[in-house]
């Protein structure tokens, strides 16, 4: 668990302690002898010797720690939205904006965007008939399930199975996974990111002309997969979990169960959204088709042809969902830094505050303190205030740290719906989440290549700083719709994400993707995500000076980002006057 008083953790003496923890330690100790308030912190950077100063005023690297540390502590609770953790985050962000020189982002005067959402927490019940007999399933283990509607009581009942492929309707690429197949009351089965198409031209390869080869598009995503199930009026839809394509293993979808999520709360309570949503583990597929005389590989190798159509399964799925229901007003926090020359255009950067709270059936630690996962981006938000106050940009600068993310980019959502300022005047979205805590590199990754301009500047940018631009290792996992850049995107801003590199001053070379393996099979989305004393922050303060120059950029230029041909995003998109 994350300790709140780290000065007072059993560790060796000071000067062989790691980097990280003198950082921390002399945070602490800097805050007993005087700086009781975030203002005093922000004012007064730590050093300690041979930590070497920010080469970008206002990117400190003590700072970025102490704020980490206090955004990922036990008294956070994990950050999760209606509960004392938002609290306490809010008024940290409001507070450290502030301090940092930045004046309130809303135009009311605050810097608060109210957010209102739906707390539901879910008892469910599952049960599934194959040829007449029960197939066995145990909740968590086998499949999940829960509802965004906001209802009581939720009944799905002798629902038909049907496996209709990847689930895609896509005219673009001239796919149609359901062949004009009646949907309407059905269980869906769907496989999940896009069609893996063979390159006709390479056996190994997938086919760069339908669905961007191995690039996740967001037919790939399971949000799309919700979404075309509703429109299609089935009655549930289960996504099957492998996990290679959907890129984290199967606790990630299943370990909340039974907590409380969250919707926005909209006037309709949701009942435009399918009635159950769920995942099944690939495991218990097979299991499933091999009752039905079926073989879940010849399935899957049907589902990539053209030619596919829907197969019906000689069983039925049935469900209740009897959810607790709260209303909760959620926050983002927005600062603003007017600029100097156009101070009605914007770049808005954006990172989630929250988290995924506290899960008290849990024996041990309960706590998800989301120190990478995005204590970090958080933290990254507030230095760029600071830096961006101590010398404002051409174009005015949003900081936009958003709630809710873990449940659905719900947050980001709302503020591209409802936007403070006009869409139509934001240039640009910057986006920061899970960002790099192992040391400087020399490349950054960009995320979703192809998409707009933006990614010329970062290879600008990088190049300034003596680093290169390089493609995800795998795209296929679809990050580009995974974080709040999307909502963005979705309503036509040109938005960049880019993470860590790969390639760290003076590791080896398989560093980098070891590292990112060890934190996706062990921490990610678990209690585990705390502050390490191994961290070394220098590449933090590396990204964030790149992602400032980038912005810096964009400020200055005399045009405004737009985006590349062959992007989803490139076509007419509805913006806010």
């Amino acid at each position: 668990m994350a300790v709140d008083n780290v000065a007072g953790h059993n560790k060796p003496s000071f000067w062989n302690a790691s980097p990280m923890s003198k950082i921390l330690a002399l945070a602490v100790l800097s805050l007993l002898t005087g700086c009781s308030t975030v203002n005093h912190l922000v004012q007064s950077p730590l050093r300690w010797v041979g930590l070497a100063d920010s080469a970008a005023p206002g990117i400190d690297q003590a700072r970025l720690a102490k704020h980490i540390e206090t955004l990922a502590s036990d008294r956070y609770e994990g950050r999760q939205p209606g509960t004392p953790g938002e609290t306490h985050s809010v008024n940290y962000l409001t507070e450290a904006f502030a301090a940092a020189g930045a004046e309130p982002g809303h135009p009311d005067g605050g810097y608060v965007q109210n957010v209102p959402l739906v707390g539901l927490t879910a008892q469910t019940d599952v049960g599934m008939q194959i040829n007449g007999k029960p197939l066995p399933l145990t909740l968590q283990s086998d499949v999940v399930a829960s509802t965004r509607r906001v209802e009581k009581l939720v009944r799905v009942r002798k629902s038909p199975l049907v496996f209709v492929g990847y689930g895609v309707q896509a005219p673009e690429y001239d796919w149609d996974d359901y062949k004009g197949m009646d949907m309407r009351g059905k269980t869906l089965l769907m496989l999940v990111n896009d069609p893996q198409i063979p390159d006709p031209a390479a056996a190994d390869g997938l086919d760069a002309q339908r669905f961007k080869g191995r690039a996740m598009t967001y037919y790939g995503r399971w949000t799309y997969k919700y979404e075309i199930a509703a429109k299609l009026g089935a009655a549930a839809v289960l996504v099957i979990h492998e996990t290679g394509p959907a890129g984290y293993p199967w606790g990630v979808v299943s370990d909340g169960m039974g907590q409380e999520h969250f919707t926005l709360d909209a006037a309709n309570g949701n009942s435009d959204k399918v009635a159950v949503n769920g995942w099944i583990r690939d495991t218990t597929v097979r299991r499933l088709m091999s009752a039905a005389g079926l073989d879940f590989d010849q399935l899957k190798a049907a589902a990539v042809r053209d030619d596919f159509t829907p197969v019906s399964l000689p069983g039925q799925a049935s469900f209740q969902i009897r959810n607790r229901i709260r209303k909760v007003q959620s926050a983002n926090v927005v600062a603003r830094i007017e600029g100097s020359q156009k101070p009605d255009e914007l770049i808005v950067f954006t990172a989630h505050w929250d988290h995924l709270g506290r899960d008290r059936s849990l024996n041990g630690d309960q706590i998800f303190n989301g120190a990478v996962d995005n204590a970090t981006g958080t933290a990254g938000l507030i230095e760029l205030a600071q830096a961006f106050a101590a010398n404002p940009a051409e174009r005015s600068v949003l900081l936009l740290a958003v709630t809710a993310e873990e449940q659905g980019l719900l947050g980001a959502a709302h503020y591209a719906a409802n936007p403070l300022y006009p869409l139509g005047q934001t240039v640009a979205n910057i986006n920061m989440d899970a960002m790099n805590v192992w040391g400087r590199t020399e490349d950054v990754v960009l995320v979703g290549k192809g998409q707009n301009t933006l990614e010329d500047d970062l290879a600008a940018a990088a190049h300034g700083q003596g680093r290169t631009v390089v493609d995800e290792r795998t795209p296929e996992k679809g990050f580009y719709f995974r974080s709040d850049h999307f909502e963005f995107a979705k309503r036509g801003v040109p938005a960049l994400y880019a993470r860590s590199g790969t390639r760290f001053v003076g590791r080896d070379a398989d560093f980098g993707a070891r590292m990112q393996q060890q934190y996706i099979a062990n921490d990610y989305h678990q209690v585990s995500d705390e502050v390490k004393d191994d961290w070394d922050l220098s590449g933090l303060v590396q990204d964030l000076q790149l992602l400032e120059a980038v912005a810096r950029r964009v400020a200055a230029a005399p045009g405004t980002p737009q985006w590349k041909t062959g992007s989803e995003f490139s076509r007419p998109a509805t913006r806010h006057p």
